[in-house]
């Protein structure tokens, strides 16, 4: 055999090499038990990749994020195996990688029980320890139709091999553009056990797989499509080592203390009525206060930033959204039409469209510009059912959207300003770790984006220029822009390290032109406007469900719906709290006097379990002397407080914001 030269890249070095025509990608790597793949000219493959002369050559490992996807898809096919092991009439369906994890969809005749996922684990792990190697295998269409004719949701993604993707959210880990590929489980002895169609790659064998846990199961729509069958979704994680799958799960029992769901019920905050509908929250008066300060507060924040209040109506004349370039662009995330006085009117999905309306109501002049508009304007999005998420995936929600309407020239400094706004927005609310995202258009979809290429240009160089003065790290978001500019989004962690996506800030050139958006010039002339989209919190909805999980319920005592609770040690001191109740709501304090039935511990215990940040304990000792005891919730203790001092201890912490 000859001889061929190869590169092999480490993020410090190039190595050339020279090895024999026929050695495989995992001779490169074979001491370094990490690598799980290769990354040939970019492209991910098997270590049984026969190299090429030329071939620069990467080692994947299992802790990097393509050698975590890696890890998991494998550990989803072994899932698979043992499913159609032990239900033979078990049909496949999609099985992707996902964050933290992979699932699998299988067509079965009874839903999986959580006996029935133990029963998989075991099987699974002796599928593991029977070392079965992952064998590619390139087919044809027809060839695998035959080999595959048993099942059925195999076949039908064969069919869509072109746009697989598109068709069903996962399926790119199966087909794909090209050729198309079956992977064998073979036994020791070279023996076929088990087969899959998939695109790979894959670890070298099933012994590969260090830790895995199955979490649950749950129904999901083929293809994600409410008109098809329901599937059985099997849901599960795999990690590099058992003490990283610890740590997951430890962070999945923060993550479920932390639910808001459970802590909306607990705390008596919000709702989903069966009523109302799906996706439709309504707040309770504790839930009400909370969102009450988010909107006083932002409010008064954008009128200090420059903004101008204003309103607009739930529903239009669905002719305002073809103008917009909504419809057709958006038409699948919104609601139907109603058919009202023989036109058809939209529930309201956005609010930028009613905001140039304000725009063009009469003449604007370049003085007037940067011309900032603001509202709490409640929107409407068609979500499907089975994403739908509490409250941070829902059909109706209030925005506190703006809109800046700008010189092409004022565009840099008025991204700047609403970045930088949206930053202290977030800080003031405890969020302080977050990282950038720009969306970018998809230049492979561009029947997906309207504008030309040098208004795609400029607007994409002002956001990443802006976004670089920060200091935050950028991540590229490549096919995630809006279709008439691309945008901005901050991505804030929480307190145990989960990222949420809040605001936005959007640049919109399309817009403006499709309005007929102008402003007079310092020269006379007509000039169009660019128009500058921001949502400070994204939604109320949203934002107050991840601030529920971010303090676990236990809100800084601004946001807290109850900031003080009395609790008199007997029933002869209830007056006096009473009194002192009135002191503190005479300065603007929430607070309540527990005279129920309950004995005094108990009352601490229901004071801790409602998360109020505040208790005034008064018995005997405290009344003769015009104190209380102030207790925190998290049961530190200071005895024989001044009455005066503890309302200034009140209203100090909830001046500053600050968490107690």
């Amino acid at each position: 055999m000859s001889d061929i030269k190869v590169a092999v890249l480490t993020p410090d070095a190039r190595q050339e090499s020279t090895v024999t025509e026929g050695t495989k990608a995992w001779e490169l790597f074979r001491d370094d038990a990490d690598v799980i793949a290769a990354r040939v000219g970019g492209e991910l493959k098997d270590l049984s990749y026969p190299l090429a002369d030329g071939d620069e050559v990467e080692g994947v490992t299992i802790g990097s994020p393509d050698g975590l996807d890696i890890l998991r898809h494998s550990t989803a096919h072994v899932l698979a195996q043992a499913v159609q092991q032990l239900y033979p009439e078990a049909k496949l369906g999609i099985g992707p990688p996902i964050q933290d994890g992979f699932y699998y969809d299988f067509d079965v005749p009874v839903p999986f029980v959580p006996e029935d996922l133990a029963k998989l684990e075991t099987a699974m792990r002796k599928i593991i320890k029977e070392n079965q190697r992952f064998e590619r295998r390139v087919t044809t269409d027809e060839d695998a139709l035959v080999e595959l004719a048993d099942e059925p949701y195999k076949v039908e993604l064969i069919g869509l091999k072109g746009n697989a993707a598109d068709a069903a959210e996962g399926a790119g880990a199966e087909v794909g553009a090209g050729e198309l590929t079956i992977y064998d489980n073979l036994n020791r002895k070279g023996e076929v056990a088990w087969k899959d169609l998939c695109r790979g790659p894959h670890l070298p064998t099933t012994k590969r797989i260090p830790a895995f846990k199955l979490m649950r199961s749950a129904a999901a729509y083929w293809r994600g499509d409410e008109k098809n069958k329901q599937l059985q979704r099997i849901y599960g994680t795999a990690w590099p080592s058992k003490e990283e799958l610890d740590d997951h799960l430890h962070r999945l029992e923060e993550a479920e203390r932390r639910d808001h769901r459970k802590l909306g019920r607990e705390l008596d905050l919000f709702s989903f009525p069966d009523e109302i509908g799906s996706g439709l929250p309504v707040f309770h008066p504790k839930g009400g206060v909370i969102k009450r300060e988010m909107e006083d507060y932002v409010r008064q924040r954008h009128i200090e930033e420059g903004f101008s209040y204003v309103g607009t109506p739930h529903i239009t004349k669905d002719g305002l959204f073809h103008t917009s370039g909504h419809l057709p662009y958006y038409a699948d995330t919104m609601f139907p039409p109603m058919e009202f006085e023989g036109a058809n009117y939209q529930l309201k999905a956005m609010n930028c469209p009613m905001h140039n309306l304000i725009f063009s109501s009469r003449g604007r002049s370049y003085r007037e510009l940067p011309l900032r508009l603001f509202e709490f304007g409640s929107v409407y999005r068609y979500e499907k059912s089975g994403v739908i998420h509490g409250l941070t995936r829902v059909r109706g929600f209030a925005q506190d959207d703006s809109h800046s309407y700008c010189t092409p020239e004022q565009a840099p400094a008025e991204v700047k300003h609403l970045l930088g706004f949206m930053l202290s927005v977030l800080r003031d609310f405890g969020l302080d770790d977050f990282y950038l995202e720009l969306s970018t258009r998809d230049d492979d979809k561009l029947d997906k984006f309207v504008g030309s290429d040098a208004d795609w240009a400029t607007a994409t160089k002002v956001l990443e220029d802006v976004a670089a003065e920060t200091g935050l790290e950028l991540v590229p978001d490549p096919g995630g822009a809006a279709f008439y500019g691309p945008k901005i989004s901050v991505q804030a962690k929480d307190a145990i390290g989960r990222t949420w996506q809040m605001g936005t800030v959007q640049y919109d050139f399309n817009q403006p032109a499709g309005f007929g958006l102008e402003y007079t010039a310092p020269d006379g002339t007509k000039q169009r406007p660019v128009m500058i989209h921001s949502a400070k919190f994204g939604s109320i909805e949203r934002f107050l469900g991840v601030l529920v999980e971010h303090y676990a319920g236990a809100f800084p005592p601004w946001l807290a719906p109850v900031q003080v609770v009395g609790i008199p040690v007997a029933d002869t001191f209830t007056d006096y709290l009473y009194d002192v109740a009135r002191q503190l709501k005479a300065r603007g304090i929430r607070v309540e006097v527990d005279e129920s039935d309950d004995r005094f511990q108990k009352k601490i215990r229901n004071a801790q379990l409602q998360k109020v940040p505040f208790m005034l304990i008064a018995g005997g000792e405290d009344v003769e002397k015009g104190a209380v005891s102030f207790r925190y919730r998290d049961g530190r203790q200071d005895n024989g407080v001044p009455v005066a001092e503890a309302v200034e201890r009140v209203v100090a912490a909830v001046a500053a914001h600050e968490q107690v």
